[in-house]
C-alpha cells in the first residue's frame, strides 16, 4: 500500500534530521513491505524567504492531500524582526489550523541508558521515565481574543465542553492502551474556564471505568514533576499549561534533542515534528541529534498508518543504539562514542 507523506524540511537543522527519519522510513518501508510516497514542500523561513510568506497556499494544500506531514523545524533569528504575525512560527499555527490538529502529544521518555544525562537525581528517577503529555492544541488563552489598549493589554482564556470533551477523549484513549492512569491539570480553584474543563474531564471519565483518574493544579503539577515524576502517566491540560509542562518534562529526560510530538485531530491525517527548534548556530555541522525527528516517524507510523509493529522496530533500534554507548553531542558523556548526525541516522538504520 501507498502511503502519501507531505515533508517540510523548515529552516536550521531541519533539513538534516528530516533527511535521517526519511532513510529510516525507506529502510523500514523495504523491511515491511510499505511504500512511502514522499513529497516536499516549503515552511517557515525558508517559505519566507522564496515567496514572502511562512505558509503558502500550496504546501497547505498538499499537507491537506497527504496522509501525514513530517516537519523539521521553523524560525531562526535571520526572520526574529519581522512582525509577529508573518514570522516563521505562524506556518505551525496555520498547518494546525488548517489540517484541523487539535491535539498534541509529546511523550517524555527517559531511556535507561541516559539516566546520567536527567538534571534529576538517580533516586528521583529511579529506573527511567515514561510520560505523555497530552495538550489541547487549537482553544485557550493562545487562541482567545486579544488586544492592546493604552497602556494595557488582555488575553481571552476561552474553553467550549467540545472542545475540552474532544481532548479528554485522545486523552482516555491514549491511557487505556498505557498504564491506565490520567492526570487533568487545570487551574480550577480560580479559572472559571478550568472549572468548566474539570466538569467535562469527570463527565467523560464516566465512560472509561477502566482509567484511575486525578485532578492537579498547574503549580502544583510543574512541582510535582520535578519532585516525584514517575506518578505521572498521562497527563491532559490546555493550551498554555501544556505548553509549559511539556517542556519541563522534556528537559527531565535530559536532552530536548530527543523528543518527538505528534499533532492530530479527527481523522488519522497528523503532523508530525520534534520539540525542538532549528538550532541555526549547529546549523549544516553534522552535529544536530535526529532522534527526536525519527521517534517522531514512528509515531507517525502508529497513530496516522496503525503500524505499531513499525514504530516498535524504530524505537527499539534506538534504544539499542544508545545502549551500545553512542551519542550525538546534545547527550555526550565519558566513555561514550561520538557520533554526528549522519552517522546516528545510519546506525538507527543498521538495527532496523
Amino acid at each position: 500500500m501507498n502511503y502519501k507523506i507531505a515533508v517540510i524540511p523548515g529552516d536550521g537543522i531541519g533539513r538534516e534530521v528530516v533527511a535521517q527519519a526519511i532513510n529510516v522510513l525507506k529502510v523500514v518501508g523495504e523491511k515491511f513491505g510499505h511504500n512511502f510516497d514522499l513529497i516536499e514542500v516549503d515552511a517557515g523561513g525558508c517559505a519566507i524567504d522564496k515567496y514572502g510568506e511562512p505558509l503558502p497556499a500550496q504546501t497547505l494544500e498538499v499537507c491537506k492531500n497527504s496522509d501525514s506531514v513530517l516537519l523539521g523545524a521553523v524560525g531562526g533569528p535571520k526572520w526574529d524582526t519581522l512582525p509577529g504575525n508573518q514570522r516563521p512560527e505562524q506556518a505551525l499555527l496555520g498547518l494546525r489550523k488548517g489540517l484541523g490538529l487539535f491535539a498534541n502529544l509529546r511523550p517524555a521518555v527517559l531511556h535507561n541508558a541516559l539516566i546520567d544525562a536527567s538534571p534529576l537525581k538517580p533516586e528521583i528517577i529511579g529506573d527511567g521515565l515514561d510520560i505523555m503529555v497530552v495538550r489541547e492544541l487549537t482553544g485557550g488563552i493562545y487562541f482567545g481574543d486579544r488586544r492592546r489598549d493604552g497602556d494595557a493589554a488582555f488575553d481571552t482564556m476561552k474553553y467550549s465542553i467540545q472542545e475540552v470533551d474532544r481532548i479528554a477523549r485522545v486523552g482516555f484513549e491514549i491511557a487505556m492502551k498505557r498504564g491506565k492512569k490520567l492526570t487533568s491539570v487545570d487551574k480550577a480553584n480560580i479559572l472559571d474556564s478550568s472549572r468548566l474543563w474539570r466538569e467535562v474531564i469527570e463527565k467523560v471519565a464516566k465512560e472509561y471505568p477502566e482509567v484511575e483518574v486525578n485532578h492537579m493544579y498547574v503549580d502544583n503539577a510543574a512541582m510535582q514533576l520535578v519532585k516525584n515524576p514517575k506518578q505521572f502517566d498521562v497527563i491532559v491540560t490546555g493550551n498554555m499549561f501544556g505548553d509549559i509542562l511539556s517542556d519541563e518534562a522534556s528537559m527531565i529526560t535530559g536532552s530536548i534533542g530527543m523528543l518527538p510530538s505528534a499533532s492530530l485531530g479527527t481523522e488519522k491525517l497528523g503532523m508530525y515534528e520534534p520539540v525542538h527548534g532549528s538550532a541555526p548556530d549547529i546549523a549544516g555541522q553534522d552535529k544536530a541529534n535526529p532522534i527526536a525527528m525519527i521517534i517522531s516517524a514512528a509515531m507517525m507510523l502508529r497513530y496516522s498508518f496503525d503500524m505499531e509493529e513499525e514504530a516498535q522496530s524504530i524505537e527499539k533500534a534506538v534504544t539499542n543504539v544508545l545502549d551500545k554507548g553512542y551519542r550525538t553531542g546534545d547527550i555526550m558523556s565519558d566513555g561514550m562514542k561520538l557520533v554526528g548526525t549522519k552517522e546516528m541516522g545510519d546506525l538507527i538504520m543498521k538495527e532496523i
